[in-house]
């Protein structure tokens, strides 16, 4: 079976549940993925909304989750140190740990969750950025894994809550 990255709430290409945006609570949303190839030492994850206005809006950066790792539990507390060893680094609004999709103008984003199976724990300090993240990462990807899912803000949605 291939490594998959899914979730029971957000289907691949489907909508991302109120819940997990900022028209609701905004907590991140629950990942399961299947056995990744041997050699895996750890999984880092990055959520990107690839067409927001200013260029890819960074969501979520969060690495060194253990190999033994199958899942990433719902509404994961934005600390810089998980109690598994993982780690969180600072989303593009700067701050540490998951914004949940909050796109401008009502028009529909893709939200892009990729998770990477990687043959070394990585090790960076908490608070990474995606660019050091993405740096540390090199030469380490042995597989990927990809969910996409979607978010439109309904009229009437204060204009990101978040800022």
């Amino acid at each position: 079976m291939a490594f998959a990255l899914k979730s029971g709430t957000i289907p691949d290409g489907g909508a991302i549940p109120k819940r997990y945006t900022c028209e609701e609570a905004g907590i991140s949303p629950p990942l399961h993925w299947d056995d990744p190839p041997a050699g895996t030492q750890s999984f880092a994850l990055i959520l990107d909304d690839p067409d927001a206005p200013q260029g890819p809006f960074t969501h979520w950066v969060l690495y060194d989750l253990p190999a033994e790792a199958r899942r990433i539990p719902e509404n994961v507390i934005p600390d810089e140190a998980g109690p598994d060893g993982s780690r969180q680094g600072k989303n593009s609004a700067g701050r540490v740990g998951y914004n949940g999709p909050c796109p401008p103008g009502g028009a529909q984003h893709r939200y892009v969750f990729d998770l990477y199976a990687l043959d070394a724990l990585l090790q960076l300090p908490p608070g990474a950025t995606k660019a050091e993240l993405i740096g540390a990462m090199g030469g380490h990807i042995i597989a990927e894994a990809q969910l996409t899912g979607l978010y439109a803000m309904p009229a009437g949605v204060p204009k990101n809550p978040w800022a």
